[in-house]
């Protein structure tokens, strides 16, 4: 290859480093706001559900639902509404 379009290519690829650069750090910034927002609703949904009293902590640490069932305190527990269809 000639010396003019290796300088060319050069400079091509050093600025396509540069844009990958620049998503990178973008993606990994929006990657992290977004897992910082999640751990936020986690613990917002904890207090709902805390306050609503379908998570209760017993003496052993682990998590109970107002059903007396023992829950992981990572499960998503979804209980059927006691209200009839209209």
């Amino acid at each position: 290859m000639e010396s003019k379009y290796s300088a060319e290519m050069m400079k091509h690829l050093e600025k396509q480093r540069e844009i990958l650069m620049d998503s990178y750090r973008s993606m990994s910034h929006e990657l992290h706001r977004l897992q910082v927002e999640e751990e936020m609703l986690m613990r917002k949904f904890y207090e709902v559900m805390s306050a609503q009293g379908v998570i209760k902590e017993n003496e052993n640490g682990e998590y109970a639902s107002n059903n007396n069932q023992k829950e992981k305190s990572g499960d998503l527990v979804c209980e059927p509404s006691n209200q009839s269809a209209m």
